[in-house]
Formats: structure tokens, C-alpha cells, sequence
């Protein structure tokens, strides 16, 4: 009760624009869910290989991380509200022409419109969200913001596993995959009814940002140091993640398809309860914190990661791949919400667009990089040894990544589990 009654209150402390992004959030991350899922099947019955499907991963990444810094310096510029209309609205319409084209070329061009489109939405919602709490609520905020956005993606993965295979019963299977397409597109686009009520939070005509938009940004640049610093710091952490995360987090249906050739719903379900541990690993972030602090926290959910994606790497058992896979989704990803609220609270306002733009930049960049190769290892060393030595290797980066976190950032954060954290919970 103590539990429920602490989250409880936190949620009913968000103001209204907090209320309404999380709403926002559920219908992005449902379209999006069901999309993702699919997708790839849907390249694949259109006749294209493997290697076709890590293009168009490798061109939305790559997009995405060729946009995302002019994206967060108009976001820091021009309002969130702006930026998340723009995204959500382009990237619906993107999403949902990609559900209906076939040639190759225009295959490559969606998945670069997707990737130039989606990081608007990327770079402006979490600075929103921080930019409407205070700090000692952002633990919290960003636990269920992260959660919201994974639960979502739960439902997202399950309906498109079961819409596909209820549909193929009626329509041949290339209809039913587009169909799901098109439903996850129309959702996706319908997130942004609620940002059209959101209320910007500074007005452009304050003497902060009047006396801000005299300062050219070359030299706010160079004026917050050590802004710049943590920002690369963090930004080398990520794009660690970002490599070992590139060869196996977009391939993760064709491994169960592939390896133990798993129907669209079993791969559905399995991909789903994976998201539903994360966004229970999410919610209880804040208590690993006030026991260890915020560095030791992320280090520690991280490396027990490690053993269960060894396991997925290895079995060849269907329910051991899900347990291992279930595990080692919820640990990895437990400690983003407290990676993000740590970086938000090391740098200024102004700059905390640049700085989840250059995170999610680089983390991309890991994405465009290895998607190619993690496909072309897989046709040449096949459904077992090829996923059992990419899943090695991002087991491996995943550890290098973890003790350099450790590190650098024990010097950044306070020794003890204090700060914003505690004060959220007392």
C-alpha cells in the first residue's frame, strides 16, 4: 500500500501537460508497437532478404541520427509543442505509406523519412516532460514515462502478432500484414490530438528567453563547459549501448522466427511480456536508487542483464530464449529512466534539447552502423551460430559500456543515494 500509495501521489502532483503527453504517449507507442512488429515480416513476404531488412533499420537509423542535433536546437529553440506536432504528424503520415509501398527504393526512402521525422518527436519529449516537473518529481515522471511508453508497446506487440494472424485466416497473408500496418499508422497519427492541448510552459516573450535569444548559441555553447562535457560523456555511454544494441534489439522476431520458427503471435506474446517486465523493472527504479544512488543503480540492473542474454544467445529451447529474453529486457532497460533523469538534472535548461539529441543521435548512429552487419553475420553463420555471436557481442559491449558508466559518472553523482531521488520519496 505504502508502494501504490507513494505513486499515487506522484501522478497526482503532474500538471496537466504531463497528464495529457502521457496520454500522447499511449497511442504513439501502440501504433508503434504494432508496426514494429510487423514490419519486418511485411518486407520479407514482399520477397526481399535479410540483408533488405537491415537497410531500411541502418537508413532510419542513419536519418535519424543526421537530424536529431538541428532537431533538438529547434526544439530548444521554437517549443516542444512545435517540434512533437511536426513529428507526430509527419512521421503518421510516413508510417502510414510505408504501409502500402513495395519497390525496394521506395522501401529505403520511407525508412529515411521515418528515421529524418520520428526524431522530432525524440528530441522534444523528454525536455517537455522535465521542463514541466520540478526535480525532486523526475525519478518518478520519467519511471512511469518509460513504463507508459513500454506498456504501450506491450499491447502494440500483441495486437499486431494477433491481428496479423486473425486476418490471415480471411486474406492472404501480404493483405494481413498490411492491414495491421495501416491500423498501427492511424494510432500512431492519432497521438497528436492530444499535444494540440498542450500549453507551453515559458512564454517566448519573457526576459529570460528575450535576453537567451540574444545570446547566439555558438556562444552558449561555449560558455556551459561543462554542459559540453557531460553531454559527451553521457553521449560515449550511449553510443557503446547504441553498437551492441544494433546487432540484436531490431532482429529480435526474425531470431525467434528464424531459430524456432515461432508463429506472428507466439513472437508477439514473447516480444510483449518482455516490454510488460521492463515496465515493471521501470516503476521499481526509484527504491534501487534510494538504495544504492543513481551511477551504481544503472551499473547493477545492467550487468545482471548480461547472464540471460547470454542464455537467449546459446538455447535452443523456446521457453528458455523467452525467459532469458524477458530478463534481460527488463534489467537493460530499468535503469534509462534513471540515465535520463540523471542528465537532465547536469544540465541547463537551454541545453537539455542538445542533450537528449545527442544521445539518441548516437545511439543511432550504433544502429545505422551495425544493422548491415548483424544480418550479413546471421545468413553467413546462420539461425544458430549467427544470433549466438552477435548476441555475444553486444553481451560483451554491454559490460564495456556498464564499468565505463561506472566510472566516469561516480564522480558526478553524489556518493550516497540523496538528492532528488530521496526528496521524492520522503
Amino acid at each position: 500500500m505504502a508502494f501504490y500509495r507513494e505513486w499515487i501521489g506522484q501522478f497526482n502532483k503532474f500538471n496537466k501537460n504531463i497528464k495529457l503527453s502521457i496520454w500522447s504517449t499511449i497511442l504513439l507507442q501502440i501504433g508503434l508497437g504494432i508496426f514494429m512488429v510487423i514490419y519486418n515480416f511485411y518486407i520479407r513476404e514482399l520477397g526481399f532478404s535479410e540483408r533488405t531488412n537491415g537497410q531500411v533499420i541502418a537508413m532510419t537509423s542513419l536519418a535519424t541520427a543526421m537530424i536529431l542535433i538541428p532537431a533538438g536546437l529547434l526544439s530548444d529553440r521554437y517549443g516542444r509543442k512545435n517540434i512533437l506536432l511536426l513529428g507526430i504528424g509527419s512521421s503518421g503520415v510516413v508510417l502510414f505509406f510505408r504501409s502500402i509501398i513495395e519497390l525496394e527504393t521506395l522501401l529505403m526512402t520511407g525508412a529515411f523519412l521515418t528515421g529524418l521525422t520520428i526524431a522530432f518527436v525524440q528530441v522534444a519529449s523528454i525536455p517537455w516532460l522535465a521542463e514541466n516537473s520540478k526535480p525532486d518529481q523526475r525519478v518518478h515522471l520519467f519511471s512511469i514515462h518509460f513504463a507508459v511508453m513500454t506498456g504501450a508497446n506491450v499491447i502494440g506487440n500483441l495486437v499486431g502478432g494477433v491481428m496479423t494472424d486473425l486476418l490471415s485466416i480471411y486474406f492472404p497473408i501480404l493483405l494481413s500484414l498490411r492491414l495491421t500496418l495501416l491500423f498501427g499508422s492511424v494510432l500512431f497519427l492519432a497521438g497528436v490530438i492530444p499535444v494540440f492541448r498542450f500549453k507551453e510552459v515559458k512564454s517566448k516573450t519573457s526576459p529570460e528567453n528575450i535576453e537567451k535569444e540574444k545570446t547566439p548559441a555558438k556562444r552558449e555553447l561555449i560558455e556551459d563547459k561543462r554542459g559540453i562535457k557531460i553531454i559527451i560523456l553521457f553521449a560515449i555511454a550511449q553510443l557503446i549501448i547504441g553498437i551492441g544494441s544494433g546487432l540484436v534489439i531490431p532482429y529480435l522476431n526474425l531470431y525467434f522466427a528464424d531459430r524456432f520458427h515461432a508463429s506472428n503471435s507466439a513472437i508477439g506474446f514473447i516480444i510483449s511480456l518482455g516490454q510488460a517486465a521492463t515496465a515493471f523493472a521501470m516503476i521499481i527504479g526509484p527504491a534501487v536508487v534510494r538504495k544504492f544512488g543513481e551511477v551504481k543503480a544503472v551499473v547493477i540492473l545492467q550487468l545482471l542483464s548480461l547472464p540471460f542474454l547470454l542464455l537467449t544467445a546459446f538455447t535452443q529451447q523456446l521457453w528458455l530464449a523467452a525467459i532469458g529474453f524477458l530478463f534481460r529486457q527488463a534489467l537493460m532497460n530499468a535503469g534509462n529512466p534513471i540515465q535520463m533523469s540523471l542528465m537532465m538534472s547536469k544540465v541547463d535548461d537551454s541545453m537539455k534539447g542538445l542533450a537528449n539529441s545527442i544521445n539518441q543521435m548516437v545511439f543511432n548512429i550504433g544502429w545505422a552502423v551495425m544493422g548491415p552487419i548483424s544480418t550479413g553475420i546471421v545468413i553467413k553463420y546462420g539461425a544458430y551460430w549467427g544470433y549466438a555471436l552477435v548476441f555475444s557481442v553486444t553481451a560483451s559491449l554491454y559490460f564495456i559500456a556498464s564499468i565505463y558508466f561506472f566510472v566516469v559518472f561516480k564522480k558526478l553523482s553524489p556518493s550516497h543515494p540523496s538528492s532528488s531521488f530521496e526528496k521524492a520519496t520522503s
